[in-house]
Protein backbone atom coordinates (compact mmCIF):
# COMPACT_ATOMS: atom_id res chain seq x y z
CA UNK A 1 0.00 0.00 0.00
CA UNK A 2 1.41 3.36 -1.08
CA UNK A 3 0.68 6.31 1.20
CA UNK A 4 0.12 9.85 -0.06
CA UNK A 5 2.07 12.19 2.23
CA UNK A 6 1.28 15.88 2.69
CA UNK A 7 3.21 18.43 4.75
CA UNK A 8 1.79 21.47 6.53
CA UNK A 9 4.28 24.01 7.93
CA UNK A 10 3.04 26.46 10.54
CA UNK A 11 5.46 29.31 11.23
CA UNK A 12 5.57 31.28 14.46
CA UNK A 13 3.86 34.65 14.29
CA UNK A 14 4.66 38.02 15.83
CA UNK A 15 2.11 37.60 18.64
CA UNK A 16 1.72 33.84 19.02
CA UNK A 17 3.67 30.63 18.53
CA UNK A 18 2.94 27.62 16.36
CA UNK A 19 2.97 25.44 19.51
CA UNK A 20 0.12 27.47 20.93
CA UNK A 21 -1.76 27.07 17.65
CA UNK A 22 -1.17 23.31 17.84
CA UNK A 23 -2.64 23.16 21.36
CA UNK A 24 -5.82 24.79 20.06
CA UNK A 25 -6.29 22.94 16.76
CA UNK A 26 -4.53 19.56 17.02
CA UNK A 27 -7.55 17.57 18.11
CA UNK A 28 -9.81 18.92 15.35
CA UNK A 29 -7.20 18.43 12.62
CA UNK A 30 -6.27 14.89 13.60
CA UNK A 31 -9.84 13.69 14.10
CA UNK A 32 -10.76 15.10 10.68
CA UNK A 33 -7.68 13.48 9.13
CA UNK A 34 -8.42 10.06 10.65
CA UNK A 35 -12.07 10.22 9.60
CA UNK A 36 -10.92 10.94 6.02
CA UNK A 37 -8.46 8.06 5.76
CA UNK A 38 -5.23 9.28 7.36
CA UNK A 39 -2.99 6.33 8.21
CA UNK A 40 -0.06 8.12 9.84
CA UNK A 41 0.84 11.60 11.04
CA UNK A 42 3.76 13.22 12.80
CA UNK A 43 4.46 16.60 14.39
CA UNK A 44 8.00 17.99 14.12
CA UNK A 45 8.84 21.04 16.25
CA UNK A 46 11.51 23.44 14.97
CA UNK A 47 12.81 26.74 16.26
CA UNK A 48 10.77 28.56 13.58
CA UNK A 49 7.49 26.67 14.10
CA UNK A 50 5.98 23.24 13.42
CA UNK A 51 5.74 20.72 10.62
CA UNK A 52 2.74 18.39 10.44
CA UNK A 53 3.07 15.42 8.09
CA UNK A 54 -0.07 13.45 7.25
CA UNK A 55 -0.25 10.24 5.16
CA UNK A 56 -3.54 9.29 3.45
CA UNK A 57 -4.53 5.96 1.88
CA UNK A 58 -5.35 7.43 -1.51
CA UNK A 59 -4.96 10.67 -3.46
CA UNK A 60 -8.67 11.57 -3.22
CA UNK A 61 -8.63 11.73 0.59
CA UNK A 62 -6.45 14.85 0.77
CA UNK A 63 -8.78 17.24 -1.13
CA UNK A 64 -11.76 16.01 0.90
CA UNK A 65 -9.83 16.62 4.14
CA UNK A 66 -8.55 20.02 2.98
CA UNK A 67 -12.06 21.27 2.07
CA UNK A 68 -13.57 20.55 5.48
CA UNK A 69 -14.73 23.78 7.18
CA UNK A 70 -13.03 22.81 10.45
CA UNK A 71 -9.71 22.27 8.65
CA UNK A 72 -10.03 25.53 6.73
CA UNK A 73 -10.83 27.40 9.96
CA UNK A 74 -7.80 25.88 11.71
CA UNK A 75 -5.48 26.76 8.83
CA UNK A 76 -6.91 30.28 8.64
CA UNK A 77 -6.05 30.76 12.31
CA UNK A 78 -2.27 30.23 11.99
CA UNK A 79 -0.15 32.69 14.04
CA UNK A 80 1.18 34.50 10.94
CA UNK A 81 -1.73 34.75 8.48
CA UNK A 82 0.36 36.30 5.69
CA UNK A 83 3.50 34.13 5.50
CA UNK A 84 2.94 31.53 8.21
CA UNK A 85 1.38 28.61 6.33
CA UNK A 86 3.01 26.34 3.74
CA UNK A 87 1.24 23.27 2.36
CA UNK A 88 2.87 20.92 -0.12
CA UNK A 89 2.81 17.28 -1.19
CA UNK A 90 5.51 14.97 0.09
CA UNK A 91 7.19 14.39 3.37
CA UNK A 92 9.48 16.91 5.04
CA UNK A 93 9.51 19.37 2.17
CA UNK A 94 9.65 19.09 -1.57
CA UNK A 95 13.36 19.97 -1.61
CA UNK A 96 14.23 17.51 1.15
CA UNK A 97 15.56 20.28 3.40
CA UNK A 98 13.68 20.83 6.66
CA UNK A 99 14.80 24.41 7.32
CA UNK A 100 12.58 27.19 5.93
CA UNK A 101 13.88 29.76 3.51
CA UNK A 102 14.48 33.04 5.27
CA UNK A 103 15.16 36.42 3.77
CA UNK A 104 18.79 37.41 3.86
CA UNK A 105 19.70 39.99 6.53
CA UNK A 106 19.63 43.52 5.30
CA UNK A 107 22.99 45.21 5.10
CA UNK A 108 23.43 48.08 7.56
CA UNK A 109 20.53 47.05 9.79
CA UNK A 110 18.10 47.92 7.02
CA UNK A 111 18.19 51.62 7.79
CA UNK A 112 18.33 54.36 5.20
CA UNK A 113 21.20 56.80 5.53
CA UNK A 114 20.43 59.97 7.50
CA UNK A 115 19.82 62.96 5.28
CA UNK A 116 22.70 65.38 5.32
CA UNK A 117 22.42 69.10 4.79
CA UNK A 118 24.22 70.13 1.62
CA UNK A 119 27.53 71.91 2.03
CA UNK A 120 27.03 75.59 1.26
CA UNK A 121 29.62 77.23 -0.89
CA UNK A 122 30.03 80.98 -1.07
CA UNK A 123 29.92 82.39 -4.54
CA UNK A 124 30.94 86.00 -5.22
CA UNK A 125 30.00 87.46 -8.55
CA UNK A 126 32.45 89.83 -10.14
CA UNK A 127 31.39 93.23 -11.38
CA UNK A 128 31.57 93.54 -15.12
CA UNK A 129 31.39 96.35 -17.58
CA UNK A 130 28.59 96.26 -20.08
CA UNK A 131 29.63 95.02 -23.49
CA UNK A 132 30.49 97.75 -25.97
CA UNK A 133 28.05 98.49 -28.77
CA UNK A 134 28.90 97.99 -32.44
CA UNK A 135 30.19 101.44 -32.67
CA UNK A 136 32.47 100.89 -29.71
CA UNK A 137 30.44 103.09 -27.38
CA UNK A 138 30.17 102.07 -23.75
CA UNK A 139 26.90 102.73 -21.99
CA UNK A 140 27.10 103.46 -18.30
CA UNK A 141 24.07 103.37 -16.12
CA UNK A 142 24.03 106.06 -13.47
Amino acid sequence: MSLQWWSIEILDGPLSSAERWRDSHEQVLLSAAVSHGAQQWAWHPFRWGLLLEIAFKDAEAWPAFRELPAVQAALDAVPDPVNGLLIYPGRGGSAGHLQPRRPRPTAGAGAAPLPREPVRTRVTLAETEPAPTRGGVLIHAA
